[in-house]
């Protein structure tokens, strides 16, 4: 795909309430923009979500994507007026889960930038992502049972995973937020940022993150990810055999070389 091609690909993907931009050379940007409702999610904007991260995530030129959200709010919430009288027959049929499943199905590395409230379907976001940089007064949570529900996208289990059964149920059973420093300390949050700097911070890592070998890179997201769930051992053997792969790509030639003869490393993702 061509220079100009990819920027009709980022043109197209871009309207009123998703702003698709770049942040740096191979590093794509998703700005959610309702300000209006500090980017509560409604399935348009899901929608619109979920179409961007396929298109981003099968191009080559994309290397990482970056999240965020408009005037200082990652996501609010998801749009309660609008999933106020949902029944449950409207949730199968208009698949509003598909921008979670869609995101947690990238191939491509996703940073969250959160700034502001990450709070029920902005958290289960946040929480689909890889690494979560958030600023100093970002603020967590899954208030939903605060509603009468429960989270739907991946609140219970991802947040499980990411801080544990203690953690998460007093998140979950009490609809409590916290600030990004107490959710650093319990594993949810990759770095914290000075306030107004998350998108700085999370672009200049995903700007790191475009240089390394994209083999790798894949073969990372791709481990951990199916690792997370199975068996060490089961683990283990995945991860051996993605390793042993990659010594039949040009990256790894060119790395150790590079290594060897103490030069910067020239990668082309083969």
């Amino acid at each position: 795909m061509t220079n100009a091609q990819t920027e009709d690909v980022v043109e197209d993907l871009t309207s009123d309430s998703l702003i698709v931009s770049w942040a740096a050379p191979g590093v794509a940007q998703l700005t959610i923009n309702r300000p209006e409702r500090r980017n509560a999610l409604n399935i348009e904007v899901k929608e619109l979500v979920a179409r961007a991260v396929e298109e981003l995530g099968a191009n080559a030129s994309v290397r990482v994507i970056v999240i965020t959200g408009a005037s200082g709010a990652f996501v609010a919430g998801t749009d309660v007026a609008e999933m106020e009288h949902l029944t449950p027959v409207e949730h199968t049929l208009r698949v509003t889960d598909r921008m979670f499943s869609t995101l947690r199905a990238c191939p491509k590395p996703l940073i969250a930038a959160v700034e502001g409230f990450a709070l029920g379907g902005g958290c289960e976001l946040a929480l689909c992502c890889d690494i979560i940089i958030a600023s100093e007064r970002a603020r967590f949570g899954q208030p939903e049972i605060l509603l009468g529900v429960i989270p739907g996208a991946g609140g219970t289990q991802r947040l499980l995973r990411a801080v544990g059964r203690y953690q998460a149920m007093r998140l979950l059973l009490t609809g409590k937020h916290v600030f990004a420093e107490e959710a650093h300390a319990m594993g949810l949050v990759s770095e914290v940022a000075p306030e107004g700097k998350a998108l700085e911070q999370a672009a200049e890592m995903a700007s790191l993150i475009a240089t390394m070998p994209a083999l790798a890179v894949s073969a990372i997201k791709e481990v951990v990810r199916a690792g997370a769930d199975v068996p060490l051992d089961t683990a283990l053997l995945l991860e051996r055999k993605a390793f042993q792969i990659l010594f039949d790509s040009q990256d790894q030639k060119e790395g150790m070389r590079a290594f060897l003869e103490k030069r910067p490393p020239e990668y082309h993702g083969r």
